[in-house]
């Protein structure tokens, strides 16, 4: 071990997952699930999880926990799937007074999941599952959903991810659409795709990590796109849920931190 690994491995570190928060009670069991999923995958790094919104504990809480512990770094990894708002401002802001009441203790902020390898990996995982049923025929579309962004970044990391998907899948057509502050619009995308005649069958991702308020507007948008168009086959895939290549793609981003230190 070189000096400065040694020296890397003096400091006491620890690990802060941050989810958005849901007030559907599945989805918040589901990312404390992840979150012990995630200690499996950091060894002896303590894992502490918090919640922006709705629930506890609160992220000064769950930092104070680690502080306490005598954690002297903190590597803090946001769950959210792209960079946005929540990444860029309300959460540094939020580390900002933590630091300010603990000025003994740093902190870094990991990337974004977005398309980490594990991530693109469980995505077909969940997509080849619907398949699995639903073979995949020249007359198959898929329709990559996200949950929307006004962030252009966000967006884009969005549409590069259909892409990516799409290679891996050799789907013959692959249209991205958004649920909310982004265009198209889930039910426009699914009344264009349906009206050309090409397809007939045409297979939802919703590309969410938990339950919630959104999968379930999301289901009720295909449902109802079932009706207006009764000729063509809607299938949904699952969501990522608490996956272990869900907690790899967050641990791959927390090695990328531990590497810079």
């Amino acid at each position: 071990m070189t000096p400065k690994e040694a020296g890397k491995h003096a400091i006491p570190r620890g690990v802060l997952l941050i989810g958005h928060g849901t007030r559907d009670e599945v989805g918040t069991k589901q990312f404390f699930d992840l979150s012990a999923q995630l200690q499996h995958c950091v060894g002896s790094l303590p894992v502490e999880a918090a919640l922006l919104e709705f629930q506890k504990p609160t992220i000064p809480e769950a930092w104070a926990s680690l502080v306490s512990a005598g954690v002297q770094h903190i590597h803090v990894a946001p769950l959210l799937l792209f960079a946005a708002g929540h990444a860029k401002q309300d959460i540094p802001e939020v580390l900002a007074e933590c630091q300010k009441n603990t000025p003994h203790v740093s902190f870094d902020q990991s990337r974004p999941i977005s398309r980490e390898p594990s991530l693109i990996d469980i995505v077909v995982q969940r997509i080849s599952s619907t398949l699995a049923d639903n073979p995949l025929t020249q007359t198959t579309a898929l329709v990559m959903v996200g949950r929307g962004n006004r962030d252009p970044c966000a967006q884009a990391d969005m549409r590069i991810l259909s892409e990516l998907v799409n290679h891996r899948l050799e789907v013959s057509s692959t249209v991205t659409a958004f649920y909310a502050m982004a265009e198209p619009k889930l039910p426009a995308v699914l009344d264009q795709v349906a009206q050309t005649g090409r397809f007939d069958q045409i297979v939802v991702h919703p590309h969410l990590l938990f339950e919630g308020r959104l999968h379930q507007a999301i289901t009720a948008q295909t449902e109802e796109a079932k009706t207006r168009h009764p000729k063509v086959q809607f299938t949904m895939s699952a969501y990522l849920g608490p996956d272990r290549l869900v907690a790899k793609a967050i641990a791959g981003r927390i090695a990328m931190l531990e590497e810079s230190l």
